[in-house]
């Protein structure tokens, strides 16, 4: 059942396996019944509504941003690869294709995003890269992760181009490395300012 108007030069031809359309094609409604193959570009200015899965046999560009809804627990994205030799794959790119580089330019965000109990969006955690130089040959990045503590989102670690730091804003926290048979072989109490090697109340 197909409801039709045309513009421009279309030409419609029917034949006993099926109606071909040569030209633009303007459908106010239209419903297809079996395969549909089109080798050329197809416009959709409207909402395009799937009723199942679809499938893309070539790549695909975006040009706005994209939200992927599900209503369980499955992945809502999977990036996968059948290669099968030993180069890295998949992999996940994001590209600040900027136009004009500077330096402290944000190279991109993973961000966590939850509700509490008041129904309000919250950002409980943040990872991110920055580029704190972008000259050519002595380029620097920043690696940092950030985590709400108490209402605020804080600093928990961060990666320059001369150091590793952990809890760069001094909030009142323990680092502890566990080894094999002792849950506290490292144990740096953040609220006496001691070291421990060994234990966890170091004097």
């Amino acid at each position: 059942a197909v409801s039709l108007f045309y513009s421009g030069a279309a030409k419609l031809a029917t034949t006993a396996t099926g109606v071909t359309v040569t030209g633009e094609m303007a459908a106010t409604t239209m419903d297809l019944s079996s395969n549909a193959v089109i080798d050329g570009t197809a416009l959709v200015t409207g909402v395009l509504t799937t009723t199942a899965a679809t499938v893309f046999n070539g790549g695909f560009a975006s040009n706005a941003a994209c939200t992927i809804t599900t209503a369980d627990n499955l992945s809502g994205l999977i990036v996968a690869s059948t290669d099968a030799d030993a180069q890295v794959g998949p992999t996940l790119q994001l590209k600040r294709n900027s136009g004009s580089p500077a330096d402290a330019d944000n190279l991109g965000n993973i961000i966590f995003v939850g509700e509490n109990d008041a129904d309000e969006a919250i950002v409980y955690g943040n990872i991110g890269f920055t580029a704190p130089d972008v000259s050519d040959g002595t380029e620097d990045g920043l690696f940092f992760l950030n985590v709400i503590n108490a209402g605020t989102e804080r600093s928990r670690m961060f990666m320059n181009a001369t150091e590793t730091v952990f809890n760069e804003e001094s909030l009142d926290l323990d680092f502890r490395v566990e080894s094999n048979g002792n849950a506290n072989m490292l144990f740096v109490d953040g609220g006496n300012n001691a070291v421990g090697i060994g234990t966890s109340s170091p004097s």
